[in-house]
């Protein structure tokens, strides 16, 4: 796109904010008062990771923090840049230092979690001895992905995904500011195609108003509502995905599938995966994921397939790591769900954020000194297996949420067989169905 003959970057970049006032999004990392306004206020920057997905504003904060602190600035991309690559912003930054004092420059590494392990040990000494100040982004979790010397030097931040209302105050920002676009009659009609396609990520919000624009080059007013939006990008499907956005929509796909019990659906977009060149071992933690939150309980042995799925695919790579992928696949999709183990955690991280620290019963308390004892620590606690088949009712949830059940089996075969015994064991939790 040009203005005259200058040739004008995309949108997403033509809008990129510079500073926190103009920043949109991640209140609880930049608001007043938060953790990284409060580093930015002090001056005194440390290294973290900005871990969240694509399109919330990792590299737009980074550069953000170099801007207000007028600190040197390097980027490496982790897809492109290798130890040599580290090692020469390394030489730099020592040179640069030397003639100024506006502190340690800032290292921006998008995709961290693609440096290999050798790579990251080469961060390790720049890091440590403070001649750059490391800022990561990635869209993994950093816990699977950077080695431990590195994380324990990081502070982990995770930004979330745009609100509506965020996207909205994006939007009429572009309209309202852009070089090009403010200069056009746009007529705004439904936003609703436009919010569902850009799924929080603000660089897709923006590259989808583009393209819808640029389809009606020539034309006035240029009308926006759902029907156009969806017309435009099923014509320029290839602009839209030309960064690759459709990655993170193909592996929804696949997860969905697999939850939603089709094999069929499961595998055909796995092998979208594998013939894009995704990596496999993205694919394989996905997998167990899914076997965790959606097979769970009602198939057991689902998690050690993936577990083991994960494992040798680590081991024997690609392309013969497709087999065990496929193989995992179908038998998640063909397995029977349940995400009653996984609601039950989240009925009880509601709790104990409603309730907060609640005393543990005396009972069931550790009373590894003599005090303890003495203060009726593990006082009246009944060893299970001295009773009749292992089992005695007493009661081991605090008192003030005494009775509370937060797990409840789902019907299929096998936590079918876990209520009869819960039935069994606690007939005033878990009544006999009728």
């Amino acid at each position: 796109m040009s203005a005259g003959s200058v040739m004008l970057p995309p949108l997403p970049e033509r809008m990129r904010p510079g500073s926190l006032d103009a920043y949109v999004g991640q209140r609880h990392l930049v608001g007043e008062g938060c953790v990284l306004r409060k580093m930015i206020e002090s001056g005194n920057l440390s290294s973290f990771i900005l871990w969240g997905p694509p399109g919330v504003g990792k590299t737009t904060l980074a550069h953000i923090i170099a801007q207000t602190l007028d600190r040197d600035f390097y980027t490496l991309s982790a897809v492109t840049a290798g130890v040599k690559e580290v090692r020469e912003v390394f030489e730099k930054a020592r040179g640069n230092s030397l003639f100024n004092q506006k502190g340690a420059p800032i290292l921006f590494i998008d995709e961290i979690h693609r440096f290999n392990k050798a790579q990251q040990d080469a961060l390790l000494g720049a890091v440590e001895n403070g001649t750059i100040v490391l800022i990561g982004a990635t869209t993994e979790n950093p816990s699977f992905e950077v080695i431990t010397p590195l994380l324990s030097r990081c502070q982990v931040y995770v930004l979330k995904s745009l609100e509506k209302a965020d996207l909205q105050a994006l939007l009429d920002r572009a309209l309202r500011e852009d070089v090009l676009l403010k200069e056009k009659d746009i007529r705004l009609e439904e936003t609703e195609a436009l919010m569902r396609l850009s799924g929080g990520d603000a660089r897709k919000l923006l590259n989808v108003l583009e393209i819808v624009v640029d389809a009606q080059a020539g034309k006035s007013p240029v009308v926006i509502n759902n029907a156009v939006v969806t017309e435009s990008i099923q014509e320029n499907m290839a602009i839209y995905d030309k960064d690759g956005e459709m990655h993170y929509d193909i592996i929804s796909a696949f997860i969905k599938s697999i939850r939603g019990s089709d094999p069929n659906a499961a595998i055909y977009y796995l092998a979208r995966m594998i013939d894009g060149g995704e990596d496999p071992l993205f694919i394989a933690r996905r997998l167990c994921l899914s076997a965790s939150e959606d097979v769970g309980l009602a198939n057991p042995n689902a998690l050690l397939l993936a577990n083991a799925c994960f494992e040798v695919v680590s081991k024997i790579g690609m392309p013969e790591g497709r087999i065990p992928l496929a193989e995992t696949t179908v038998y998640l999709a063909s397995s029977p769900k349940s995400n009653a183990s996984y609601m039950a955690l989240e009925h009880a991280m509601a709790k104990v954020k409603e309730t907060g620290n609640l005393p543990v019963p005396l009972p069931i308390r550790n009373a590894p000194t003599k005090l303890m004892e003495e203060l009726g620590y593990s006082d009246g606690y009944k060893y299970a297996h001295d009773y009749p088949g292992n089992f005695v009712d007493m009661e081991f949830l605090p008192d003030a949420i005494r009775g509370t059940v937060f797990y409840q089996p789902q019907s299929n075969r096998h936590e079918n067989t876990l209520r009869a015994y819960l039935e069994a064991c606690w007939p005033k939790y878990y009544p006999p169905k009728q």
